[in-house]
C-alpha cells in the first residue's frame, strides 16, 4: 500500500512490557474508536508494512496500548519505536457538511466572499499552532488560516470551498 493510499493514523511512542507490547499516541479525538482493528500499517524504511493486532486497549485513556502477532519481545518492540501508523483512507468514516478531512480539499478552488477564485488549494500545512490553506495563486503561495468562521461552504461535487476573509488578509499577498 503507498502512503498516499493512507493517512496518518499516530505515531509509537514507548514499550509496555517485556513481552513486546507498544504504546501508540493517536492522532484522534477518539482513540477508543481504534479499538477493533485488525491491522495497521507502519512506516518502515522499506515503505509501509502492514502489522497484524492481536489485542489492544487504551491505556490512560489517550495512548493505544497494542499487541501485535509476531512481536514477542523487548527488543522486537524497540526497533518499533517512533515509527509512523498508517490505515488506508477508505477507513476514514465520512464527513458532511462543511467538515473536512485536510487531505480531503487538496486541488479545490478558494473563493472568496466576493465570489472571486483566490487559487487552487495546494495543501494544508499544520505543523504550527493554527493549519493553514497553502493556496497557489498563479505562482504566488498565500496562506490563509483554517478558521470554522472563515468558512462558509464546502462544495464536495463541485471541487470549491467558500470563504469569508476579514478585511485586508488578501492585502499582505499583492
Amino acid at each position: 500500500m503507498l502512503k498516499e493510499e493512507c493517512f496518518f493514523l499516530g505515531t509509537i511512542v514507548g514499550k509496555y512490557s517485556f513481552k513486546g507490547e507498544i504504546l501508540a499516541k493517536l492522532d484522534t479525538d477518539s482513540p477508543s474508536t481504534c479499538l477493533d482493528l485488525d491491522s495497521i500499517f507502519i512506516d518502515t524504511p522499506q515503505g509501509l508494512v502492514p502489522y497484524f493486532i492481536n489485542r489492544s486497549q487504551l491505556h490512560k485513556s489517550s495512548l493505544l496500548r497494542v499487541k501485535f502477532d509476531g512481536i514477542d519481545s523487548e527488543s522486537e518492540a524497540n526497533a518499533l519505536l517512533k515509527k509512523d501508523l498508517f490505515l488506508p483512507l477508505n477507513m476514514l468514516p465520512p464527513l458532511d457538511g462543511n467538515q473536512f478531512y485536510y487531505h480531503e480539499v487538496t486541488g479545490f478552488s478558494a473563493i472568496d466572499q466576493f465570489n472571486k477564485e483566490i487559487g487552487i488549494i495546494k495543501n494544508v500545512n499544520d505543523s504550527g499552532p493554527q493549519p493553514l490553506f497553502v493556496i497557489d495563486a498563479d505562482g504566488t503561495e498565500i496562506l490563509i488560516p483554517v478558521h470554522d468562521n472563515f468558512i462558509k461552504e464546502l462544495d464536495r461535487e463541485g471541487n470549491k470551498i467558500f470563504l469569508d476573509l476579514p478585511d485586508g488578509l488578501m492585502d499582505i499577498f499583492k
